[in-house]
């Protein structure tokens, strides 16, 4: 049996989440099997910046950080409820990828 593998990622925790739960009750209704969302490691990107550019002055630092949060939900595989989840609208921030896999 085939299934679809949805992975979401934003900077947005708050949207991500909503989005996940969206989808989990979407597939839910239309009696597809479901597993997730499986939250991933949050990548932390960091950027330590000099204030004075000119190198003048005292050495102090302002430390800059984005972090990138992960869910990945799989689904059985059921034309439908693709293209039901197809048409939801998806939020500014939040990048989605839909990978279709074997068992």
């Amino acid at each position: 049996m085939q299934k679809a593998r949805i992975s979401l990622s934003s900077t947005d925790i708050n949207k991500l989440d909503n989005l996940a739960l969206e989808i989990k009750d979407m597939s839910k209704k239309m009696g597809v099997d479901v597993n997730g969302p499986i939250p991933l490691p949050t990548k932390k990107l960091k950027i330590t910046t000099r204030k004075a550019p000119s190198g003048d002055g005292t050495a102090t630092f302002e430390k800059w950080e984005m972090r990138v949060h992960k869910r990945i939900i799989d689904i059985g595989i059921n034309e439908r409820a693709l293209r039901r989840i197809m048409r939801i609208q998806i939020p500014d921030k939040i990048q989605i990828e839909i990978e279709l896999k074997d068992k």
